[in-house]
């Protein structure tokens, strides 16, 4: 894992595509805005956790077998 230290209006660039700018420090939280092509989903990661889990849910219920798919398809 990479750790940067960054500033309010820093940024920092993933690839040739991606860029991170710290928008806020306040205490202990800290508000990150991501610029990325609309190809590349952006999911806070317990938003993501969710839709999975409700997706894996869905293809019980629904008696898929192939789960492997859905998590193709989020990518």
């Amino acid at each position: 894992m990479l750790i940067l230290s960054r500033k309010v209006d820093e940024k920092i660039k993933i690839g040739q595509d991606i860029t991170l700018t710290i928008i806020e420090v306040r205490g202990d939280q800290v508000k990150v805005g991501v610029e990325a092509p609309k190809n590349i989903r952006v999911f806070r990661q317990e938003v993501l956790a969710a839709i999975q889990s409700e997706n894996k849910s869905a293809a019980v219920a629904s008696g898929v077998d192939n789960l492997g798919k859905l998590s193709e398809l989020l990518g």
